[in-house]
């Protein structure tokens, strides 16, 4: 089966500092979009990787030595955004994974077992269980505890048969917090896969300076 694989980079969040959004801070020498990219871009089973932009970025020199790619306008959210990489590649591959420009040190493991989960799974998805303590606070004061059992926390890549995920996207033009919602809201069954802590996705400044060090750690960088 043919793999594609969606990257999302339309945001605006400026939580994590900066004049610019997250996805185009200065990160280990180039940017986050660069390195989520690249992960998708030097993987030998896919193709082709579509990149969405915030349609003001669409002219603008962004990033240095960008992988060679495919770009698509952003629409107002980040699921209109999804559909319209999605449309892109209607009738051009199987498989598609959806990932977040925010998440810069995704690994191949991590990327292969969504794959391999597809294989024989309509939908995949990384997560981590959560293993910290849970509580519920009121007023700044722990209010409760909340058990931990079943939880996950999710990452990306996001992986689907692409006609269910765009069958999704069309049913549910409203949106939701993420793909996976999308794809339960018309009956896909979601495999869970392994996730990893490196696999962060950059929100505030500490965010930045971690997955710098990762990325500069790591062999071939």
């Amino acid at each position: 089966m043919k793999i594609s694989a969606v990257v999302v980079a339309a945001g605006r969040g400026l939580r994590a500092g900066g004049d610019q959004p997250k996805q185009w801070q200065p990160l280990a020498g180039r940017t986050s979009t660069f390195f989520a990219l690249r992960a998708f871009a030097r993987h030998p089973d896919i193709g082709p990787v579509v990149l969405v932009l915030h349609p003001d970025d669409l002219e603008a020199d962004l990033a240095p030595e960008m992988p060679a790619v495919e770009v698509v306008a952003g629409g107002a959210t980040r699921s209109a955004s999804v559909r319209a990489g999605l449309e892109a590649l209607e009738g051009r591959a199987d498989l598609v994974l959806i990932h977040d420009a925010a998440r810069p040190c995704v690994s191949r493991a991590v990327i292969d077992g969504v794959i391999a989960a597809l294989q024989s799974a309509p939908a995949a998805t990384p997560a981590l269980p959560v293993v910290d303590a849970l509580w519920r606070g009121e007023d700044g004061q722990v209010a409760g505890s909340v058990t931990r059992d079943g939880l996950y926390r999710a990452q990306t890549p996001q992986g689907f048969h692409l006609p269910d995920i765009l069958r999704a996207h069309r049913a549910h033009p409203e949106g939701a917090a993420d793909d996976v919602e999308l794809a339960r809201r018309v009956g896909l069954r979601v495999a869970i896969t392994p996730g990893s802590e490196d696999n962060l996705k950059i929100t505030l400044p500490d965010d930045l300076a971690r997955a710098d060090r990762i990325l500069r750690d790591r062999d071939g960088y």
